[in-house]
Parts: C-alpha cells; structure tokens; sequence
C-alpha cells in the first residue's frame, strides 16, 4: 500500500478534506470517489454541514437483524459515531478494527479486518456482516473490495462512507442500502431464495424507498388497496429477506428522493420509480394516479381510490387550519413534503431548504411549491437556511439544530425538523393533520420567547462570552492596535489585486 497514512498525517489529517481526496485518488479510488460525485453532486458549497455521513449508515446496519457491523477508522471517529448510534438508541456492540501508522501504510489493517470478519462471521447469529471504511481508510486505499463475498453463508459488504465523498448522513444510508440491494438482487438472479418470514403478498406490491415515519407505510398499504395493490418493504429493510421481497415488486416509491444509488439497482432490476408521495389533497391524487399508471389500473379505479380517501384528508386538513408564516429546512429529505402540507394546512411557506441534492424523483413537489411561489433551495447550506430566518423573521423555522438555536436567539419560535417533525405521520388522512397541533403550539410561544431573550439580551455575546467571577478587563487599546493592523492588511491586499 502507498504511504498515504504519512501523507495524510503530515498535510493535515482529517480536518482537510481537499488532502484527504487528494490521497485517495493517489491510493486508487479515484472511481469511487468520482461514482459519489456523481450520485451525490455537491452544488454550491462542498462542506457536509449535517453530523458524520457515516453515521447513516451505521444506523441502518444497526437497525438490521442478525446483522453485525465493523467500523474502520480513526478512534476518535468511532468514538463518536458508537457514541451517537446508542445515544439514538443502537442496542448492540458496534466492532472497530484499530489501526497505527504502521498497520495502515503496510497493509496489515485490511489483514486485520479480514481476520476480524472471519472471527466474527457465524452463520447461527448472523445473515451479514457490513465492514464500513472511514475517512482515513479511504484515504488510504484500503481495500474492502477484496474481502470474500461469504464466509459460512455470512455476506460481507464493505463500503467506503467517507466524509470527504458523501455530503449527508441521510445519503450514506443510500450508500448502504444499495449495497446490500445489489448483493440480494446478484443473489436472486443466480436461483431461488428464502421467502419472507412472513410469506410472500398475493398482490403486486409497492417497495417504499425512504425512512418514515412507522404509521406512513400502513396508511400507505391502506392507501394502495383499493387499486388491488400492496405496500412492499421499507427500504433502508430491517431484516436481510426483505430485500428480496424489496426488489421482487411492480413499482418503486421514491418517498425520499435521494437514495440515487438505490433507485439504480431498483432500475437495474426493471423497476418503475415513482416520484413524490401522498402528502396532502393534491399530493395524495396525483400519486395515486400515477401508482395505477404504472400499474396499468383503469381510470375509474383511480378515481375510485382518490374519491375514498380525498375527502377524508380535506376534511383533516379543514379542521387543522395553520395560521402564519414558517420557513422549513433540514438534512432528512422529506422537506418539501413537510411544505407541501403545511401549505395546504393554510401556513404561508415562503422558503424551504433541504441539505440534499435536486433529483428527478422530487420534481413534482418543486414544481408544485414553486407555482404556489416558494423558494426551494436545494443543497442549502446552513448559512442559506440561517439568512432567510434573520431576513423573514418567521412566526416559526422549522430547521436544524443551529437554525432553532439561532431563531430562539432572535426570539422566534422554532421546532426540530428531525426529533418532533419527522417524528409524525405525513401520508393520507393520518397525516393531514398530524402537524397543526405542534406547529401552532410553538408558533404560540412568542410572547414566551420575547421575555426570555429579553432577560438573556447581551449574556454570551462578546465581551460576556465564558464564564466570569467579575466584569471582564476591557484593553480598547489592544483593539484599536489589532484594528490598525487588520486595516494596514486590507490595504495590502487591494494594492496587491490593483497590481
């Protein structure tokens, strides 16, 4: 292997991605790296502002049954990734093949990774064994692809996640699942497979492609049964059968529209993807018809479908009237259908940032929020999402962490998009409603923040940062001197430009 353990040390480590690029392309990943550009394109700005992207992925191997996963990396990546994963609630080991300088320039960590699968793989506990690579492994060409496919029946995937390559969390959980879609679609082609525990569905089904909410995929299959049709697995799948169930499907959901890597297995297995979602009156009649397109279902069936459940969800939505103006942003993928209900709830909804990318599977809902006069800002950094809470003033920002930190700053009401938006039901009738009662809760809470910010106005800021036992010492003398020299630097860089 090429001294890229030393090159990465010596240029800056893990804090420089632009280094850590650089010497894995010099390790031979350059294809790799270039699939991700492709799959996952950056757009303005290259800097992943949500947490580690591995820690995607880790979440979904550790929500799989009989699956084990092995971390490559750093220590202190693992640390933190094993420390976030249970935090979210993981409720087993997460494995971590240590590495020196010495074992990762030599070669000797893939030896010690191969050897750590072997030990681990036991077809009694386990259908499959997930090898992820960090940063640095990356980095430094360790090559996952050359462990065996199987040992003892257990399957082996290895995946590179690095955070130099993969821009959201949210988008390395594609990384994985599509992995783990090619692997069982390899395995169906070549013969029969096991069944699903729960047996096969008489009906053709829908594969749901993207995290939901657990009461979405059963208003789905409700839904989906008056067409005559069923709802297939969830994919990210929590057990190793469903993917073949997964794949075995007439059509595909893209609820979330940026599992890229996924929708290609999907494509590669002669499935139809079907964009957006049943969110709201129109949400919900524009995708049943396209369901029953694809499925070759008569017109007067569509309209029989869409004649049972819109009424219901107007009705929902009538009686859940949301009065005022709320900016939404956030890194889960589901905001433009966050927006799309609050609009039709009666919220005005001038702005909606997403940290994922523009994909065709999300056109109908940018179309749809655009003609009603919405900004939707794709790739939105967080300096996107914070300008347009400063510049609105909203009566509520739905966002990110920093975002809600920085509207209660301002004395705005805010809300978590990922803990208390995600964390509800958005589909048919169940979930025409679901979010009135949080939104105008908070958005009640104004009068609350003015007072707070009024009795912390000025406590952090400043000269009042950190902790003092007394008033801080101020030396306007060293400013006006620091400032002499910030302006004198200024000056020489115009006179250099000008040259």
């Amino acid at each position: 292997m090429p001294d890229d353990g030393r090159h990465i040390a010596k240029e800056g480590g893990c804090t420089s991605s632009e280094t850590m690029e650089q010497a894995a392309r010099e390790a031979g990943q350059g294809d790799l790296l270039d699939r991700f550009k492709a799959d996952y394109p950056v757009g303005p700005h290259d800097k992943p502002q949500s947490m580690c992207p591995a820690f995607g992925s880790l979440r979904v191997g550790l929500r799989m049954k009989r699956v084990a996963t092995v971390l490559s990396g750093s220590a202190c990546c693992v640390y933190g990734l094993s420390f976030v994963s249970h935090f979210y609630g993981a409720r087993r080991s997460v494995g971590y093949v240590p590495f020196d300088s010495e074992t990762l320039v030599t070669g000797k960590l893939f030896e010690d990774i191969r050897e750590a699968v072997h030990k681990l793989a036991d077809p009694a506990k386990l259908d499959a064994i997930v090898v992820t690579n960090l940063c640095v492994p990356t980095a430094s060409g360790v090559p996952l692809r050359l462990l065996p496919d199987e040992i003892d029946g257990v399957r082996i995937i290895g995946i590179d996640v690095p955070g130099f390559g993969i821009p959201t969390h949210a988008e390395a959980k594609d990384v994985l699942a599509a992995a783990m879609l090619s692997y069982a679609r390899k395995e169906a082609a070549a013969g029969p497979v096991p069944a699903p525990q729960g047996g096969r569905e008489d009906r053709p089904t829908v594969t749901l492609l993207g995290e939901m909410f657990p009461a979405d995929p059963l208003g789905l299959a409700g839904m989906l049964a008056p067409l005559g049709l069923a709802a297939g697995p969830v994919v990210p799948c929590r057990e190793w059968r469903e993917f073949y169930s997964a794949l075995d499907c007439g059509a595909v959901a893209a609820i979330h529209p940026f599992y890229t890597a996924s929708v290609r297995e999907f494509q590669a297995a002669g499935r139809p993807i079907l964009p957006s979602a049943p969110v709201g009156v129109d949400g919900t009649a524009a995708w049943l018809a396209s369901v029953g397109d694809a499925f070759g279902i008569s017109a007067a069936k569509i309209a029989e479908a869409q004649n049972q459940f819109l009424p219901a969800i107007r009705g929902a939505l009538s009686g859940a009237r949301v009065d005022g103006t709320i900016t939404v942003s956030g890194y889960e993928g589901s905001e433009l259908l966050v927006a799309r209900l609050l609009i039709e709830s009666g919220a005005d909804v001038p702005y909606v940032g997403t940290a994922c990318p523009k994909t065709p599977w999300s056109a109908p809902d940018r179309e749809w929020l655009e003609a009603r006069g919405v900004t939707v800002k794709f790739r939105a950094s967080l300096e996107d999402d914070l300008a347009v809470v400063e510049g609105l003033r909203p009566d509520l920002a739905i966002g990110t962490t920093p975002v809600v930190q920085k509207a209660k700053e301002l004395g705005i009401p805010s809300l978590y998009f990922t803990n208390l938006i995600s964390a509800r039901p958005l589909m048919g009738p169940a979930g025409a409603g679901s979010l009135q009662q949080v939104v105008t809760a908070a958005m009640g809470n104004r009068d609350r923040m003015a007072k707070m910010r009024g009795f912390f106005e000025g406590v952090g800021h400043g000269d009042t940062a950190g902790v003092w036992e007394g008033d801080p010492n101020l030396r306007p003398d060293f400013r006006a001197m620091q400032q002499k020299k910030l302006e004198k630097k200024a000056r020489a860089e115009k006179a250099a430009q000008m040259i």
